[in-house]
């Protein structure tokens, strides 16, 4: 678990490279460009789905909660197979299985791209290869998994946008992958943060991508 000893002295070892700022080109501030390809709001409320990989699962989960037009942000397992879909089997990092946000948002208040420039802009560094911060492996990594057509050509041509405007000084190594399955994740991991706000991990890595939105994006956020 996270909260070991030894880990918590790599977090504190690696708290400078906690949120994906420290990876922007120079010059370059947060936030990152509205999305050039996107969907129209919809004309009368209802629900839609996104699923991002971005590291640990608390913080992206928290980030997103505060998001107004979000209406459920959910951690949990997508990449692999049902039996393998348990944080003990996962955190091996062989299973195929990413840690994932499945948010579940209402169309007619906020866009798929708006989702994805909050996920870019405050909530990871999309260029680290199977890692984000302290933490390793491929269950770590970078991630979308679209669960329509028009989310991928909207993930794919943001992706682009980004890679010609060269907003990183490395390559955006972003995962785009079919939604096939995802699997809710003990309750335990449910709504982490806001359980546990002092944990060192959580001070460490993930409260400061809650004020990167807050400073960022203060016509989405929301307090709760």
């Amino acid at each position: 678990m996270r909260t070991t000893l030894a880990r918590l002295t790599s977090l504190l070892f690696a708290s400078t490279i906690a949120f994906c700022g420290a990876a922007r080109a120079e010059g370059e501030t947060m936030p990152l460009p509205k999305p050039a390809v996107d969907a129209p709001l919809a004309k009368t409320p209802g629900q839609e789905t996104a699923v991002f990989a971005a590291g640990c699962f608390w913080g992206i989960e928290a980030v997103f909660k505060h998001v107004n037009g979000v209406i459920s942000s959910t951690s949990g397992y997508a990449g692999g197979s049902p039996d393998t879909a348990t944080y003990d089997k996962v955190s091996r990092g062989s299973t195929e299985h990413a840690e994932a946000v499945k948010v579940v948002y209402d169309p007619s208040k906020l866009s798929y791209g708006a989702l994805l420039r909050i996920l870019f802009s405050a909530a990871h560094d999309p260029t680290q290869l199977n890692r984000q911060g302290p933490d390793r492996g491929p269950q770590y990594r970078s991630a979308i998994f679209y669960t329509s057509a028009e989310q991928q050509k909207i993930a794919h041509a943001y992706v682009a946008q980004l890679t010609a405007a060269k907003a990183w000084r490395s390559p955006i190594v972003t995962q785009l992958a079919p939604m096939k399955a995802f699997y809710q994740a003990e309750p335990y991991h449910l709504d982490y943060l806001a359980r546990n706000p002092k944990q060192p991990y959580i001070v460490i890595n993930d409260l400061p991508k809650l004020a990167a939105l807050k400073k960022d994006f203060p016509e989405l956020y929301r307090a709760r």
